[in-house]
């Protein structure tokens, strides 16, 4: 074998292996992005608050199923009614490995990469492998919206 050949097999090996990861990085990254419940999106369990917020509207109330909830990718936040009038807020981005949660269903927050689950109550996991709640986020409700404080 001559070192011109040893180089060329080195190169193309290194840059097979660095495109395969590319590859995998990139899915990774947008898992999620478009899938689920949800319409925009960033994270956790939050106090509602009677008062009016001053950040964008996310939703109506009527919006957020009771049980159930919504995520917002592009804010990475996912909104949630426990019970009839109680809502809070999360963050959407997986505390397993930072994906966007993909839907909410049967009183739990989905991921849809690894399969962790978290309770619309509080963020706690309710399913590994995530070992962290979702943080909480700030909301505030007001009449019938629903705004990010």
């Amino acid at each position: 074998m001559t070192m011109g050949s040893t180089r060329r097999t080195v190169l193309a090996t290194g840059a097979t292996t660095a495109a395969a990861a590319a590859v995998l990085l990139a899915g990774c990254s947008q898992y999620g992005d478009n899938g689920g419940d949800s319409t925009d999106s960033p994270t956790g369990n939050s106090p509602t608050t009677a008062g009016g917020g001053t950040g964008e509207e996310l939703a109506k109330t009527d919006d957020i199923p009771v049980g159930g909830g919504k995520i917002f990718n592009d804010r990475k936040i996912v909104v949630t009614q426990p019970e009839q009038g109680d809502f809070k807020a999360f963050s959407a981005v997986c505390t397993h490995q930072g994906c966007i949660v993909a839907s909410v269903s049967d009183k739990t927050i989905n991921c849809a990469c690894h399969g962790s689950r978290f309770s619309v109550t509080d963020g706690a996991v309710e399913r590994g492998p995530a070992t962290r709640p979702l943080p909480a986020e700030q909301i505030t409700v007001k009449g019938n919206s629903i705004r990010q404080a």
